[in-house]
């Protein structure tokens, strides 16, 4: 795409605006957009206590955030028997659900979306989440409608496989110089280096910012607020 971002949009400089530096912005969602980190920790904590089985610490149970839910539990759990998983995925949906049209977007995540579309940048999402969990939260939210693709780890290869920008940017015919991943976990950056996508860092999510510096983002930032205006300013 390469146009001009379109001035007097709020949020962005007013007058002659610099040319697009990306065309495709594909952002996480839990713990990038949705402050739904601790949601998702507790949750599974819950899920695994309900069957008698070690509970994990805060940062384990943060550290599989992103992945898909199989994988999730396999590295969490790796001496749980397959045939537990899908008990222990009963389990944590019963307790993320019965919470997750309560669970906020970050503050500013809306009209920044919402900006950002409206200056031309194609918007995706990449996420850890089930298809119906992701549009069960495109439904509260009311944000499907400003994403122009989507991707979910139900029907595709879960993070940090590079499967679900490939199918992305084919989709959006756009280049990985042109595309860039955002998101909170080491999950969304190693994906966007086995991409070859450049990426932006969510250092207020799930992962902590030293773990995420060490993938070589574009930047880390410590809020959504300042992570939207790195846009602004740079994207």
């Amino acid at each position: 795409m390469g146009q001009q971002l379109n001035s007097g949009i709020s949020g962005f400089p007013d007058g002659a605006a610099p040319r697009h530096r990306f065309d495709l912005l594909v952002f996480d969602w839990d713990g990038t957009l949705m402050d739904s980190a601790a949601t998702i920790a507790t949750s599974i904590q819950a899920a695994v206590r309900d069957l008698g089985l070690p509970v994990p610490s805060d940062d384990a149970a943060r550290h599989i955030i992103g992945l898909g839910l199989n994988e999730a539990i396999a590295h969490l759990l790796p001496e749980l028997d397959v045939s537990g998983y899908g008990r222990l995925v009963e389990r944590y949906r019963h307790h993320f659900l019965s919470q997750d049209s309560d669970i906020p977007l970050f503050p500013g995540v809306s009209k920044a979306i919402m900006d950002l579309r409206a200056a031309g940048f194609i918007l995706a999402v990449a996420t850890g989440k089930g298809r119906k969990g992701l549009d069960r939260a495109f439904r509260h939210t009311g944000l499907g409608d400003f994403f122009h693709a989507s991707r979910c780890a139900d029907e595709s290869f879960s993070k940090p496989h590079p499967g679900m920008l490939q199918e992305l940017m084919d989709e959006m015919c756009v280049t990985p110089d042109r595309t860039l991943m955002i998101g909170d976990t080491s999950h969304d950056l190693q994906m966007a280096l086995n991409a070859g996508v450049p990426s932006l860092a969510a250092a207020y999510g799930a992962h902590s910012k030293e773990s995420l510096l060490s993938f070589s983002p574009l930047a880390c930032l410590d809020s959504f607020g300042d992570l939207n205006q790195w846009l602004v300013k740079h994207a």
